[in-house]
């Protein structure tokens, strides 16, 4: 054969033989896809609220632990610096959380009655996903039944035990909700109005990393697009830590040292921490902020050991090598492992054999030690939450391309019971670049559970396939800022956060700053909008209408528009062909097959359709240079003018008036084309207040920080009593019920101020003890406004008692 014909065969089977690869990893994708992280959420010790707070954390080799808080009496009376005194523990420190008494229950629709009765570590896991979701630029919208997941891990449950008394009295509906496991997954569910799965994980201190693995089969089976996974742990009950300290798994300065020969036992610790995870290819559709990329994970049972809390060093290598498989990583591949690391005698060689035979000597073709650490030495044994703490660790090394220090200097020397000098593994003393030269940056996570059950991720950087583009603008261009919140103190709280990230962002990043803050936040009834051209004007702005901001008065019922349109053909066209010009998306779309051509009336109708406004129709104009207006609470809002150039600012200045009324918009038209998805923008600022039950006190005392009861209205006559007397009856009431320690807002709805069936129920109850009159069920519309329920319940009692109906009170 002809060298040439030859050549030319081979390079032919060369690129078939490339295609069929391609295809293959194509097909092996399809099934087992790589999921993108997108958005994190953390509290954890030493007032670690934010991934930036973290990483700063790690990189100067911090110690999160301190001494036992003051609340947490039933701790610290068991503590005797003794070792193996029968009921006491000889830990005194650890790696607990600041403020786990306070809370926002307004935020998430919750009494202050039940926010008391709930575990902390539910709050948590509520705060924490809401800040990873509003990281991930999500917006949620509780009724929308967003197609997302919630698995969380979650070990222990002894916040309740303080809600027992001798005749069981203070046990109410709460109990059952607010401490069990299953409600930890499921409130966050049911409180976001998420419709995936909602599973709690208990395989101990594996938990949360064997939620990872249960959230990413989900999403890789396509049961839910987004997937919330995380874990929370906290410290309450001294039973847990006295059983600890009797079998001498703590540490007595409460701290670990994993790998170290100092290591005598493990710190424990207190945390919660949240990832938003969806598929790779999703997340680059939707432009979501790519933080890292799960690629495989893997979850197994030490089985048959030596014993149920003794740690299996076979077992541990088998789920390293399955979690390999899954990600499709070769050995060598991985530089860096978290490890589970508690500090034990016992443990840490073992875990340092199975890493080394598995990735360190046991990978020959491995060029540099594998990197090992766990931050268990920096923050404690987060238990439950200890996985999610390692995993949100990783994926800052792997977004900042560093290594933290496992261990200083002044730390002493490793553990002499690891044969360091004929292993492949490195416990790094310093913080370093993590150089990946020409190939992958692979970590791998590990968490071994006291169950047994032991599960393994492994994670890789991101590294897009294309440049990401830039927004696509050239010079400073008008924008709208939009921020609202539940409260006036938060609204003013989080413009203040705003302000500040403005003060550093940088002139091509505002576009994508603004649109975050519009698309990627959920609106609330307090609220304001400015529009500017700069972030100094842009804070400027928000700074005076924050400080002017003076709430409704009542419920504030969402705004009428209007729209009149005398101007031309002719100028409409220009009008909406610079609105399309400026932002492409607002363009026609199928589903304006029915809007003739020529009907540029029609085609602006559409257009602001798109953004969340359906106006009728207005025939005069109240401006003769007018093209188009928009009408709503009696007042006229240019849109369109003989200025085609003005019509973006226009509607700028119309959707942030409209938005302050308290349109629902949809805004997510107005992003430009390449804008990202920043993922450092303030979260909101929930406005805390304490929610505690203290431990039971000693007998004849009372416990410290009850709430005060709220005084309850004079009983009116049984006979004829009038109607303001029951409706201040109710009101005081409900009040009683929901444990609020301030006058309910009665231009909220009853769901909107707390209440639930419980409190419907407990409401019920005392109505039909006081007037003896029951009241029907069609009575108790718990979506009006608790203004109007009082009066429509105050109607029929009233009625009832003079023998007639509440038509007939009322007449």
């Amino acid at each position: 054969m002809d060298p040439k014909e030859m050549r030319r065969l081979m390079e032919r089977q060369l690129e078939m033989s490339q295609r069929l690869k391609a295809r293959v990893r194509e097909l092996e994708q399809a099934v087992n896809p790589p999921l993108a992280v997108v958005g994190l959420g953390l509290r954890f010790p030493g007032g670690l609220t934010t991934p930036a707070g973290y990483w700063d954390f790690l990189l100067r080799g911090a110690d999160g632990t301190r001494g036992i808080p003051p609340e947490r009496t039933g701790l610290r009376s068991a503590y005797s610096p003794e070792p193996g005194l029968p009921g006491h523990s000889y830990v005194d420190r650890g790696g607990f959380l600041d403020e786990v008494t306070h809370f926002d229950p307004g935020f998430f629709g919750l009494s202050q009655r039940e926010a008391e009765a709930l575990d902390p570590q539910q709050r948590l896991l509520l705060e924490t996903s809401w800040e990873a979701m509003e990281r991930a630029g999500i917006a949620v919208r509780r009724q929308e039944r967003l197609d997302a997941g919630v698995f969380t891990g979650i070990m222990t449950s002894d916040y309740t035990d303080r809600l027992r008394s001798a005749d069981r009295g203070a046990i109410d509906p709460y109990y059952g909700t607010g401490g069990g496991h299953s409600m930890a997954a499921g409130r966050v569910a049911y409180v976001m109005g998420l419709s995936g799965p909602a599973i709690s994980v208990d395989t101990a201190c594996s938990s949360s990393l064997v939620a990872l693995h249960l959230g990413a089969q989900s999403l890789r089976r396509g049961e839910c697009r987004y997937a919330l996974v995380g874990g929370t742990n906290l410290i309450f009950s001294p039973d847990l830590m006295v059983s600890l300290c009797q079998s001498g798994a703590l540490a007595p300065d409460g701290r670990t040292k994993a790998f170290l020969d100092s290591a005598d036992g493990y710190g424990r610790g207190e945390g919660a921490g949240v990832l938003v995870l969806m598929r790779l290819a999703d997340a680059e559709r939707e432009g979501r902020p790519v933080l890292a990329v799960v690629r495989g994970s893997a979850v197994n049972h030490d089985g048959a050991s030596s014993g149920l809390t003794v740690p299996n060093g076979p077992a541990q290598q088998e789920v390293v090598r399955a979690a390999l498989r899954d990600a499709g990583v070769a050995p060598e591949d991985v530089g860096y492992v978290e490890t589970h690391g508690t500090g034990t005698s016992l443990g840490d060689p073992v875990e340092a054999r199975a890493l080394d035979a598995v990735l360190g000597t046991g990978a020959p073709g491995r060029k540099d030690p594998l990197a090992i650490g766990s931050v268990k030495s920096r923050i404690g044994h987060l238990e439950s939450a200890a996985g999610v703490a390692a995993l949100i660790k990783v994926v800052l090394m792997l977004r900042h391309g560093r290594i933290p220090a496992a261990a200083s200097d002044a730390d002493g020397p490793l553990n002499h019971l690891i044969p360091w000098d004929r292993m492949r593994l490195d416990v790094p003393r310093a913080t370093r670049d993590w150089d990946s030269g020409a190939g992958r940056r692979v970590a791998g996570v590990s968490a071994f559970g006291m169950s047994g059950t032991n599960a393994h991720a492994v994670l890789e950087e991101y590294r897009p396939a294309e440049p990401q583009a830039g927004t696509g603008t050239t010079g400073p261009r008008t924008e709208l800022l939009t921020v609202s919140a539940r409260d006036p103190e938060s609204l003013r709280a989080l413009a203040e956060d705003v302000m500040a990230h403005l003060a550093g962002t940088a002139p091509g990043q505002l576009a994508s700053v603004c649109a975050t803050l519009r698309d990627g936040r959920t609106a609330f009834e307090h609220r304001v909008a400015v529009t500017g051209d700069t972030a100094e004007q842009l804070a400027e702005r928000l700074a005076a209408a924050a400080q002017a901001y003076a709430p409704p008065a009542g419920r504030r019922p969402a705004p009428v528009t209007a729209l009149s349109v005398p101007g031309t053909d002719a100028e409409l066209d220009k009008g909406i062909t610079a609105l399309v010009t400026a932002w492409p998306a607002l363009g026609e779309e199928p589903g304006d097959a029915g809007v003739p051509a020529r009907d540029p009336a029609g085609r602006l109708r559409a257009l602001l359709r798109r953004l969340g406004i359906r106006a009728g129709e207005r025939t005069a104009s109240g401006s003769p240079s007018a093209v188009a207006e928009l009408e709503w609470d009696g007042r006229a809002h240019p849109l369109l003018t003989q200025d085609p150039e003005a019509a973006p600012g226009l509607l700028l200045e119309v959707l942030a008036a409209l938005f302050r009324s308290g349109a629902d918009l949809r805004l997510d038209r107005l992003r430009p084309a390449g804008a990202g998805r920043p993922d450092d923008l303030p979260t909101y600022a929930f406005h805390r207040k304490r929610c505690w039950i203290d431990e039971p006190a000693p007998a004849g005392t009372a416990p410290a920080g009850a709430v005060p009861e709220a005084p309850v209205a004079d009983t009116p006559a049984a006979a004829g009593p009038d109607r303001e007397a029951v409706t201040g009856f109710l009101a005081a009431e409900l009040r009683q019920v929901l444990h609020a320690d301030e006058d309910l807002d009665t231009s909220r709805t009853f769901l909107d101020a707390g209440g639930d069936s419980f409190a419907a129920m407990q409401l019920t109850i005392r109505i039909e003890e006081e007037y003896e009159t029951e009241v029907p069920m069609e009575a108790f519309d718990v979506e009006l406004p608790l203004e109007e329920l009082f009066d429509r319940l105050s109607g029929h009692i009233t009625g009832a008692l003079a023998g007639g109906t509440e038509e007939d009170t009322a007449a």
